[in-house]
């Protein structure tokens, strides 16, 4: 029987939306019919040969050759001419085949093979052995697309298992440019951009501290929602570094443990270890209450440990305090939330810049909040905080503490209610917003006059163990919004001019004999100008206040995209009476005008921006404080930033010390950039430097070559500071492989997190479809 155009379906055609993915319990339901242009029937034996353009089509493989032969009974397929075979994303080619659709197994002759994670190459024969292992012979592959490859992987034998997305190599060998590298008796690799099992890309690189360092990290895929990376790690001055790390994500909860351990460091001869713990829980509902609970917890076994052992940039050897915290959260009661939290730090001393006593602990916190917003026009908050204050002892320092049994502060007890209702008025182009609130304290002090001569006494010198504060807190902000058609840098444009001013009154009471847990002096700016507190952190001093602030901002948008071009602020407070609530050491203002505050914002052409904020003393018309940047970006992978930034140094209290938690005086400059000086070759680096230190704090250099085709080189070199005396210095050697993956130390994020506006030269390359070569 034969018939031009035939197709024999077996169940009914499904339609294009059934494009879509068969999980092995359906395949025997699935889809399976033919097409050519000639077809012969064989009813005896329920053969089928197709004959030109013959293809045999499945809802989850195609298969297209010259001439197919097919019994619809047994599932037994033969393929002969040139082959096309194409499954899940994956498309092989050939000289034919023999292959039973049913079970999924058969062999491929001369296959050529482009699998859906990327990747390609060839091969004298493959069988599949089952749905699931495939074995091929005499393996050439890369995922490498270019005509020349620059890499390839050969192998005599090569097994892939689906299920396990895992590719097995026996005897491979890892070729660049055709020269042998790397030889493994027993190479796995991914078949699917999914995570699996065995070694990771090695780490190595050179810090000035540690030595020589290799990591070689062995990754562990336990389940879909949970692994694990044990990561040994030698440095030549320290020795061998065991390093772990288990992540887990479940339904109601997700986090990761991490840690690293080495028995003898052979530099100081002493175990060094640290560990860092996260975690993050839906705990569910509880009386109509939302639960969740949080954990942050991390410890180091010495004050040096991230100095050591960091191995590249200042986002760890710079730590002073470690936090140690857990929070349990609860919300969704109609406008309740709040949250129970244990606040504790480790404290990581830095011996040239004398020693840090710690900072108060939270032991516990308790928080409950209100909020109601528009009841009948009305907004009402309310924030009531209840909290234990210890600060950590010590024995055995420079000073004898034995009379106050190591404590170098007071501990206590402070309750502190706010509420507050406003009623805001908004209409187009203006608002006014009053606001009334009640601020009411309790403090419960244990001062440890009893141990003698190193008694702690409040600002005015009293040790009241019970101490009471009411203060009403009134304000009102305003502000307006006009606009105009204008033009800038000869560009239509919309200008805005949008003045705002800010009235606050809080009477004066003497809060001298209240203790100082975790307030300081905030930085006066645009943030705190509009502020009600001009004291940070908790509620231990409560300025008085009789003010007004002014402020005024004008924008200028480009009048076709909406683009914000330029920004102009101007900000200033005026004092209708004296400040009397000060911190100890603190001179109080006697100005009845605060200093200038000034900001602009520009881009001042398509590829130019530039910021600048200052803030000038009114009286004496220095800066205080004032920061200054400017970065171009032409094009892509090509920019050039600068910036400079100074503060005053905090007030001194009267030892001479800076007030608790006040920032450092500091005056820097950094200059970073990326440049391509040849198509292929790019240069990347930064500089701070510290104007008061007369110090480079930290300075990067580096090269990035990128291949004509699938590899990019890079070179990192880093020095930076760990301390007031010491630095560290590093050097990176990375060569990345695309479609395989990175050799050496990986120094991106250490050039994004430094570098404004930094670009991989390597452009990422989209994860393709199951179906991007569908057929």
């Amino acid at each position: 029987m034969a018939a031009p155009g035939i197709r024999i379906n077996q169940y009914p055609i499904l339609q294009d939306s059934a494009l879509l993915q068969v999980t092995p319990g359906d395949k025997n339901k699935t889809v399976t019919f033919t097409d050519s242009a000639k077809a012969d029937y064989n009813n005896n034996s329920s053969d089928i040969t197709l004959h030109g353009l013959a293809q045999v089509r499945r809802t989850d493989a195609i298969l297209k050759s010259e001439q197919i032969r097919y019994n619809n009974d047994t599932g037994d397929m033969t393929a002969t001419g040139n082959t096309r075979f194409f499954k899940d994303g994956t498309l092989i080619t050939g000289t034919g085949l023999q292959y039973n659709i049913n079970t999924d197994s058969g062999k491929f002759f001369e296959p050529v093979f482009n699998l859906a994670g990327g990747g390609s190459g060839t091969a004298s024969q493959a069988e599949a052995l089952d749905e699931n292992h495939t074995r091929l012979m005499d393996v050439i592959y890369s995922g490498c697309d270019c005509p020349e490859k620059f890499w390839t992987i050969q192998s005599p034998q090569v097994d892939i298992y689906d299920d396990e997305n895992e590719g097995i190599a026996k005897n491979g060998v890892l070729y660049i440019k055709g020269v042998p590298v790397l030889w493994s008796p027993y190479l796995t690799f991914p078949v699917r951009a999914e995570k699996k099992s065995g070694f990771l890309t090695p780490t190595y690189g050179y810090t000035s501290r540690g030595g020589y360092d290799l990591a070689v990290p062995y990754f562990f895929n336990l389940a879909p929602n949970y692994d694990a990376t044990l990561t040994p790690r030698y440095l030549s001055k320290r020795g061998l570094l065991m390093g772990g790390e288990f992540r887990y994500l479940m339904p109601n909860y997700s986090g990761m443990a991490a840690g690293t351990y080495i028995n003898k460091d052979m530099d100081t001869r002493e175990k060094r270890w640290s560990y860092s713990i996260l975690h993050d829980h839906r705990l569910g509902q509880f009386m109509g209450l939302n639960f969740n609970f949080d954990l942050d917890w991390n410890g180091a076994s010495d004050d040096n440990y991230f100095r050591d052992f960091t191995s590249m940039g200042l986002n760890e050897a710079d730590q002073t305090y470690l936090s140690k915290r857990a929070t349990l959260r609860w919300s969704g009661y109609d406008y309740w939330s709040g949250h129970l939290t244990l606040q504790k730090y480790q404290t990581l001393q830095d011996e040239t810049l004398g020693r840090l006593y710690g900072q108060y602990e939270k032991v516990p916190e308790l928080n409950v909040r209100g909020r109601r917003y528009n009841w009948n026009g009305f907004d009402v908050e309310t924030d009531n905080t209840l909290t234990r204050f210890e600060f950590p002892t010590y024995f055995g320092d420079i000073v004898d503490l034995s009379n106050t049994n190591g404590h170098r502060a007071p501990d206590g007890t402070r309750f502190s209610s706010y509420s507050t209702i406003s009623y805001p008025v908004v209409r187009p182009g203006w608002y006014v917003t009053p606001k009334a609130g009640l601020h009411v304290s309790h403090y419960s002090t244990d001062w440890y006059k009893e141990f003698g001569r190193y008694s702690f006494t409040s600002q005015d010198g009293t040790q009241k163990g019970s101490i009471n504060r009411a203060l009403p807190i009134l304000s009102i902000d305003s502000g307006m919004t006009f606009e105009r058609s204008t033009t800038l840098f000869g560009k239509p444009s919309l200008q805005t001019l949008e003045p705002r001013l800010y009235y606050l009154y809080i009477p004066y009471k003497d809060q001298s004999d209240i203790p100082l847990y975790d307030t300081s002096i905030s930085q006066f700016g645009f943030g705190s100008a509009y502020a009600e507190n001009r004291y940070s952190g908790g509620w231990d001093r409560i300025n008085n206040a009789n003010l007004l602030t002014m402020g005024i901002t004008s924008r200028w948008f480009d009048e076709d995209s909406g683009f914000e071009r330029l920004s102009l602020q101007l900000a200033q407070r005026f004092y209708f009476e004296d400040q009397k609530v000060t911190l100890p050491g603190e001179q109080a203002r006697k100005r009845s005008k605060s200093d200038y505050l000034a900001g602009l914002s520009a881009a001042l052409t398509d590829t130019l921006n530039t910021e600048l904020a200052v803030q000038v003393d009114s009286a004496e018309r220095n800066v205080v404080q004032s920061y200054a940047s400017l970065r171009w970006k032409p094009k892509r992978l090509t920019s050039i930033s600068m910036s400079y930034r100074y503060q005053q140094d905090p007030f001194l209290d009267e030892g001479g010390n800076p007030l608790r938690y006040q920032l450092k005086g500091k005056e820097t400059t950094s200059l970073s950039a990326q440049w391509p000086f040849t198509e292929n070759i790019s240069g990347v680096g930064r500089i701070d430097y510290s104007i008061q230190d007369k110090r480079v704090t930290q300075s990067i250099l580096g090269f990035e070559y990128k291949g004509n085709c699938c590899w990019t080189g890079r070179v990192v070199m880093q020095r930076y500071a760990v301390s007031k005396e010491k630095a560290n210095s590093a050097i990176f050697l990375q060569l990345e492989l695309s479609g395989l993956g990175s050799l050496g130390s990986d120094p991106m994020n250490l050039l994004r997190e430094n570098v404004p506006g930094y670009e991989s030269t390597t452009v990422p390359v989209p994860v393709k479809s199951t179906f991007e070569r569908y057929e």
